[in-house]
């Protein structure tokens, strides 16, 4: 028999949050964004978190971490679980339970919606079965993401000489290059938050995308490193050329944050940081390394269309393409809807977001 918790998170660590995180460390759906860590990170930007989680013989079976925050000028609600629920979404029962804690949670926060996104990958639950999942238990599936659903994996169970090997022949001759053009890659701490910041700035206005703000990547370095996350930065002739962010939870290592410099690029100072990166977390026990996102598109469009189209994130899947990871998709997002007016306006607000 299922009993349920709602659980509230403390402000400091305890040992259900240690319980909590060795749940998602083991879980095969679980990723960072399921963390304590990441809940707290987020607290500082404007979100509130609640916790819901299902035992069965008193073990910790399934659970959530909800995100909530206002959205749509402040008129809506809004509850979000990145790479959650962490649930067995073949077990109908578990899975109600757990939507049941859910509806408490969202009522108590006073929520529209809430967005679930599992870290649940369509090779393990096709779509035509997600599509009846959602039926079944009332979910509606959304076209809008907040994670990428697409992604490329780079298996690290191999050696490295096997890994390298695994890669493509450009790109394997690239992370080689940048040793030879004396590109050095140095493992930075806090005091180099301020060179990845600025170098964020160039990045950003090189590239037009929405970065956050400098005291969010300060905040995210604080709360992770040294034991779930690394900051590198390649250099040349002591003058940093790039700089990437890394996180490691369980077996999954994922690449979130990266930024460069337009100087020397030549030098190839991104494929160096990637390879430093991969060997951080294969020595850390990491089985996979997670490249985060990529054009949501099928293979074979993909590889036809790559060398020409520039736009979101097709250019980054030229750079990643090359690292031969394996092309992933979650089955997306899905929403739990509690208001339709207040669900139609949240629509109409991203909406306006994304044609901007």
């Amino acid at each position: 028999m299922l009993d349920r918790m709602l659980h509230l998170e403390e402000p400091a660590y305890s040992e259900s949050d240690a319980e909590w995180d060795a749940f998602v460390a083991t879980h095969p759906h679980g990723g960072i964004l399921q963390t304590t860590n990441w809940a707290r990170l987020k607290s500082r930007f404007g979100w509130t978190s609640e916790r819901i989680w299902v035992r069965q013989d008193g073990r910790l079976v399934a659970g959530a971490q909800v995100l909530f925050r206002a959205a749509a000028l402040g008129m809506v609600r809004v509850g979000y679980i990145p790479h959650g629920p962490l649930v067995d979404w073949q077990d109908d029962e578990q899975v109600a339970v757990l939507l049941n804690q859910l509806d408490f949670a969202a009522y108590s926060h006073r929520a529209g919606l809430v967005k679930l996104e599992p870290l649940l990958w369509q090779s393990e639950m096709p779509a035509e079965e997600w599509r009846a999942l959602c039926d079944r238990h009332g979910l509606v599936i959304a076209a809008d993401t907040i994670q990428p659903p697409r992604t490329l994996v780079v298996d690290l169970r191999p050696d490295e000489e096997q890994i390298l090997l695994n890669m493509k022949q450009k790109t394997r001759y690239n992370v080689r290059l940048a040793e030879r053009k004396e590109v050095t890659v140095r493992e930075g701490s806090a005091a180099d938050i301020s060179t990845f910041n600025g170098l964020m700035a160039i990045t950003a206005e090189r590239d037009r995308f929405g970065v956050h703000e400098p005291r969010y990547y300060e905040a995210a370095y604080q709360l992770f490193a040294p034991e779930q996350a690394a900051l590198f930065i390649a250099e040349y002739a002591g003058t940093p050329l790039a700089a990437i962010m890394v996180f490691a939870h369980g077996p999954r290592a994922a690449y979130l944050y990266g930024a460069s410099s337009d100087e020397e690029r030549q030098r190839m100072p991104a494929y160096a940081l990637q390879w430093a990166a991969m060997r951080w977390a294969k020595a850390r026990g990491c089985t996979e390394y997670d490249l985060w996102g990529v054009p949501d598109a099928d293979e074979e469009t993909l590889e036809a269309e790559f060398m020409e189209r520039s736009d979101g994130l097709w250019g980054v899947y030229r750079f990643k393409r090359g690292f031969g990871g394996e092309l992933k998709r979650t089955v997306g997002a899905a929403d739990r809807v509690y208001s339709g007016l207040l669900y139609r306006l949240y629509q109409w607000r991203r909406g306006r977001r994304e044609g901007a």
